[in-house]
């Protein structure tokens, strides 16, 4: 079995190109919207789930940062994440509990 060198057609790198900025139909696309996964995340969850995440990440931050320092919670927030929790805790309620702990960050800390 043999290859061709040329398996491109086009000829080229089909993603070396410059990007062409409009869509197939020629419409413009809009601004592109930037979100925080954290808040999507967050605000997935019902408001009761919500709230109790964020009493808990507060309850945290009273424990383990009393002066609210939002570098300090964004460094919790970060080791959570990365797999840093006892045994009692679920990766994915760890996730959940460091996406309140950057969201009071973001609101200026405790």
């Amino acid at each position: 079995m043999t290859f061709s060198k040329n398996r491109n057609r086009s000829g080229g790198d089909p993603l070396s190109g410059p990007m062409n900025s409009t869509s197939k139909d020629g419409a413009t696309p809009g601004p592109a919207e930037v979100f925080s996964f954290d808040d999507a995340l967050l605000d997935a969850c019902p408001a009761e789930v919500r709230a109790d995440l964020l009493a808990e990440a507060a309850m945290l931050a009273q424990a383990f940062a009393p002066e609210g320092d939002p570098a300090h919670l964004t460094a919790m927030a970060e080791a959570l994440s990365a797999g840093k929790r006892d045994s009692e805790m679920d990766r994915s309620h760890a996730r959940r509990v460091a996406a309140a702990l950057r969201r009071l960050a973001r609101l200026g800390g405790l």
